[in-house]
């Protein structure tokens, strides 16, 4: 499943069944655009115009009198640096993708560990989204510890058949519902991992939102792992952009690798300046919009089940970040549309992101809650519920 930030191009010729997809992902992209209410407005859904509005906030976060980067240095060092004391690490290093930052820090652990395989989720980002590219680019060898749809217990990382030199825990785990473990079960699992003389790397593209679950700050919860790759447009709203942090030495041979795999963008300050806002602007609400997901989370189950929706599943039932999925009995497609044409008619988006198939009859789809969706209250939310329901 994708959401609206991993989604791919629209497609162009080639099947009635792609024009289809097309056609309706265009049409959910201008209900979202067109509405007057909606849950999260994720601002690379913007237009040109909008996104560089972003930067009229940027004073604030950088002089802008300074000199720009090249080839790193400057504002692209303040940002390493800024991120680096948020996680509590030695040194950091700014990448354009988390797909490069990932494989270059698997890779220089292969190298230190002399084990090229990686234990990983089954339904982690690298092994669902990258085409596999730890075999295919980096030489690793991902080995699938779980496929459940939870986090890997200590006992199966203690317990697994094969030697591993590095463990990857993606926090929270996007596919199996953004879903965390407690900290006692984190520490478990990160103590089983040493046990087994493994290092432990956390792919931490949306960390930034999972103190509020752990009740604990960026850096406590970060100096568990040897290294940390986080995001700066899934929850900061940053252009992109993605940042490396752990051991001075690893950051070193980190920025090596970055050149050798085409990361040593020329000039990158425009989409560091914007993760420089996002620091500033976003970061600090995440927890409140972790709290009121929590509170759209329950009105969505109360007013499914008033609207005699035969079932329904918002998983998990308590959010553990400010995404969740909903599930419905229905066919995908069916409510699909539903959903956009909620929009087209209502100005109102509940369900803004790509409904895909779970099974027959059962679709499932993200929700996201930022800064537009603390306006609704719960009474919104089952309104909303109500009008949607009409549609199937």
């Amino acid at each position: 499943m994708s959401d609206t930030a991993d989604e791919g191009g629209i497609p162009g010729e080639g099947s009635g069944e792609e024009h289809g997809k097309g056609a309706q992902r265009l049409r959910r992209r201008a209900a979202l655009r067109g509405a007057e209410r909606v849950l999260a407005r994720p601002g690379f859904l913007g237009t040109i115009g909008q996104r560089l509005a972003l930067l009229e906030e940027a004073r604030e976060s950088y002089d802008l009198d300074e000199t720009s980067d090249i080839y790193g240095g400057g504002i692209v060092e303040t940002l390493e640096k800024r991120v680096a004391g948020l996680l509590g690490k030695e040194a950091a290093a700014f990448f354009p993708t988390g797909t490069m930052a990932q494989q270059v820090a698997l890779r220089c652990w292969a190298g230190r560990t002399g084990d090229p395989a990686v234990a990983l989720h089954a339904l982690a980002h690298p092994e669902v989204h990258e085409r596999n590219a730890f075999s295919t680019v980096s030489a690793l060898r991902p080995l699938r510890v779980t496929s459940e749809p939870r986090m890997p217990t200590a006992d199966e990382v203690r317990d697994f058949d094969e030697p591993f030199g590095t463990l990857m825990l993606e926090l929270p785990l996007r596919d199996a519902g953004f879903v965390l473990p407690t900290w006692e079960e984190l520490s478990e699992v990160v103590a089983a991992a040493r046990e087994r003389d493994a290092v432990v790397h956390f792919d931490g593209a949306r960390l930034w939102e999972s103190t509020t679950h752990f009740g604990r700050p960026l850096d406590e919860i970060a100096d568990l792992a040897d290294s940390v790759y986080v995001s700066l447009y899934k929850s900061l709203d940053a252009y992109g952009g993605a940042v490396l942090a752990g051991p001075r030495t690893l950051v070193e041979e980190a920025k090596a690798w970055r050149h050798r795999y085409g990361g040593a963008v020329f000039q990158q300050f425009p989409t560091v300046l914007s993760a420089l806002v996002g620091l500033d602007r976003e970061l600090p609400r995440l927890p409140e919009y972790v709290s009121h997901a929590r509170v759209v989370a329950a009105a969505l189950r109360e007013g499914l089940a008033a609207a005699g929706v035969p079932w329904s599943r918002v998983h998990p039932e308590v959010p553990h970040t400010n995404e969740f999925q909903v599930w419905l009995p229905y066919d995908h497609e069916v409510v699909a549309e539903a959903a956009i044409r909620q929009g087209e008619e209502t100005r109102t988006v509940l369900f803004a992101n790509e409904w895909a198939r779970g099974g027959p009859g059962l679709a499932v789809t993200e929700v996201f809650v930022r800064a537009a969706g603390l306006e609704w209250t719960a009474r919104d939310v089952k309104a909303a519920v109500t009008e949607f329901v009409a549609r199937l």
